[in-house]
């Protein structure tokens, strides 16, 4: 079991690709610290996890100083933390950029890039006192391309990926590699929540109008973008660094 006693903390754990991913990580062997801000959510997401040990702590994570506590709380009770899994994240109001709130906009870049950063900082910290670890961060298509409606989440997403390259570049020397995954749409309530902000409701109509954007036709299922993750924090991956990968049906060969 390639992650046997490894320590893997995740943030926005109650989420779909967050819970598939403890799924994934548990079932090679791995010790769960999972993270998210709604303590009721987290509970019952931990329910369907079978993990040798689990941690499960409540933060917002655009508060630095809560950030830094769920560092702390899951490196004093683990001694290490060998993987982070760097997801949490929310998509914000559909709004052209005319009609774009300051709240809204502030709102979504403090949660996905601000909550991006602090893991990093808090993260990396220890992982560079051990010499040793792998960050995964949650970045998107969206990080690589532009959408209608969503210029606060489209910004976020391009700020993951450029801290992505600038951490991977700070801790190499440190036997760290940091690398980020770019879903195209996933089958999960995130992804009903787009369909309701851009359509104005959920439905088979509004689905098959997003997969139709995808060469492959379809959504992303959680557990393919666990696999990748997985895949990522591995030994397998002891190469890759400073990289960002697609998963995305082949959406990102449209583009030039």
């Amino acid at each position: 079991m390639q992650f046997d006693d490894k320590v893997v903390l995740i943030t926005g754990a109650a989420g779909g690709i967050a819970v598939e991913a403890a799924r994934a990580f548990a079932k090679e062997g791995a010790k769960l610290a999972l993270v998210d801000l709604k303590k009721d959510a987290l509970e019952k997401a931990a329910e369907s996890i079978e993990a040798k040990e689990k941690l499960l702590l409540t933060a917002n994570v655009a508060k630095e100083n809560e950030v830094k506590e769920y560092v702390e709380k899951t490196k004093d009770y683990f001694g290490h933390i060998d993987v982070f899994i760097n997801n949490a994240g929310i998509n914000g109001d559909f709004a052209t950029i005319t009609e774009q709130t300051e709240e809204n906009f502030r709102n979504v870049l403090d949660v996905n890039t601000m909550g991006v950063f602090f893991g990093l900082k808090y993260v990396l910290e220890v992982m560079k006192e051990q010499k040793s670890g792998a960050v995964v961060n949650t970045a998107s298509n969206g990080g690589l391309l532009g959408a209608p409606g969503m210029s606060a989440y489209i910004a976020s997403k391009h700020a993951v990926i450029g801290l992505n390259k600038s951490a991977s570049m700070e801790m190499s020397e440190y036997g760290v590699r940091v690398n980020a995954v770019a879903p195209s749409g996933v089958d999960t309530e995130m992804m009903k929540s787009i369909e309701k902000n851009a359509t104005g409701e959920s439905s088979e109509e509004a689905r098959e109008q997003f997969a139709s954007t995808v060469p492959m036709n379809r959504y992303a299922t959680a557990e393919e973008i666990a696999d990748l993750m997985v895949f990522l924090a591995s030994d397998k991956a002891s190469f890759i660094s400073g990289s960002y990968y697609r998963i995305d049906g082949g959406q990102g060969a449209q583009s030039v």
